[in-house]
C-alpha cells in the first residue's frame, strides 16, 4: 500500500508526466508515501481541499462525547527545556515541538472527518483523519505558492488580534518561516515573492474559535513542472512551518526531544488534477492506535517561549470542529 521515499517520489512523477489526476500522501519523514489515481483510488479513501472533494456533505444531528488527557505541564517544561538549551547553544531558532494526546469519544474516525469544519480534510482507511486549516503548496499555471501558518491565539481574548500581530515572539517565529519557506521554494523555483505578509483567518476549533496568523510566498516554476512533481516535492518537504530552522539539523533535534513517532502527522497530502495541484499540511491529526485514539498536536518553540503559554496552545489545538 504505501511505497518508500525513492519509490514513491518516481511514481508521482510518473502520474505527473501523463497528466494522470491522484491523490498523494507523504509522511513527516518521507519514509511512507502513497500515490494512487483518482479514478482507482480506493473505497475507504476521502478527501477535501476546498471545493474539490470526494464524499457528500452531511450535517452531524447528534450529540456526542469528547475528552483527552494531555501530558501535565512539569513533562511538557522538561522537554520545553531540552529544545531552549539547544536554541541557546545555536543549534535551532525555531522548533516545532509536538505531543501525542490520548482522547476519547463515541464518534467513529469517520464520522469526526465527515463532520469536521476545515478547508482541508483527510480520511485514511480507518487509521487517520485530519482537518487542517494550513494549505502548503498550490500550482496554478507556473506559479507556486506556499501558505506558512505561525501564530495561533483565542480568538475570543480581548484585542486579540492586535495582540497576535503586535507579540515580538510571534513575529520572530513567523519572520523565520518565511524565510525558510521562501529558501525552500528558491531551490525549485524563480521570482520568489512574499505577496502577503501576516494576515490572519478565524478558525473553528469546537467551541471556541481560534486567530491564525499566515503568509503566502510565491515562486515561478519551469513549464515541465507536470513531469517533476515528485521531485519538486521531495526537495520541499517536510513542510517548514512543523519543523523549524534550520531545516535539517532541527528535525535531528526533533527526533531526540520528542518521546513519539510523528508518522503521517505533519507530513502533506494533496491532489493533482492533470492541471493544477493542490495541498495541505496534516496538521488537526487523529490516529488510531491500538483501539485508542490518538490526537497530534503542538507549536513552535523560539527563545522567547513561555512554558505556559505554550502549554495552553497545545491544548487550545486539542478540538472537533464542530
Amino acid at each position: 500500500m504505501f511505497m518508500d521515499r525513492q519509490e514513491g517520489f518516481d511514481q508521482i512523477n510518473r502520474l505527473g508526466s501523463a497528466r494522470t489526476p491522484f491523490l498523494f500522501i507523504i509522511s513527516y519523514d518521507r519514509t511512507k508515501i502513497f500515490a494512487q489515481p483518482l479514478e482507482e483510488l480506493d473505497g475507504d479513501i476521502f478527501y477535501k481541499l476546498e471545493d474539490w472533494r470526494n464524499y457528500p456533505v452531511k450535517k452531524r444531528e447528534q450529540d456526542f462525547t469528547f475528552s483527552f488527557l494531555p501530558i501535565d505541564l512539569p513533562t511538557y517544561k522538561k522537554s520545553l527545556e531540552r529544545v531552549l538549551e539547544q536554541i541557546r547553544s545555536g543549534n535551532t531558532y525555531l522548533l516545532n515541538l509536538t505531543f501525542a494526546t490520548p482522547i476519547q469519544t463515541d464518534l467513529s474516525l469517520k464520522e469526526i472527518f465527515t463532520y469536521a469544519q476545515a478547508r482541508f480534510k483527510l480520511y485514511f482507511k480507518g487509521e487517520f483523519i485530519c482537518f487542517s486549516p494550513e494549505r502548503f503548496v498550490q500550482i496554478e499555471g507556473n506559479t507556486i505558492a506556499t501558505y506558512p501558518m505561525k501564530g495561533t491565539i483565542d480568538a475570543d481574548l480581548p484585542n486579540a488580534k492586535a495582540h497576535i500581530l503586535s507579540n515580538e515572539k510571534e513575529m520572530a517565529e513567523h519572520v523565520m518561516i518565511v524565510d525558510l519557506m521562501r529558501n525552500d521554494l528558491g531551490i525549485i523555483g524563480t521570482d520568489v515573492k512574499v505577496e502577503r505578509f501576516r494576515y490572519v483567518d478565524r478558525i473553528k476549533a469546537g467551541r471556541k474559535a481560534l486567530l491564525q496568523v499566515s503568509s503566502k510566498i510565491c515562486a515561478k516554476l519551469p513549464s515541465n513542472w507536470h513531469d517533476q512533481i515528485g521531485t519538486l516535492l521531495e526537495k520541499i518537504t517536510p513542510a517548514g512551518s512543523i519543523t523549524g530552522t534550520p531545516k535539517k539539523k532541527t528535525m535531528e533535534i526533533i527526533d531526540t526531544v520528542e518521546n513519539y513517532e510523528r508518522g503521517f502527522y505533519t507530513g502533506i497530502f494533496g491532489i493533482y488534477d492533470g492541471t493544477n495541484l493542490r495541498s495541505a499540511v496534516m496538521i488537526r491529526f487523529i490516529e488510531a492506535q491500538n483501539g485508542k485514539l490518538l490526537y497530534k498536536s503542538g507549536g513552535g518553540i523560539t527563545i522567547d517561549s513561555d512554558a505556559q503559554s505554550e502549554y495552553k496552545e497545545l491544548i487550545d489545538k486539542i478540538y472537533l470542529p464542530f
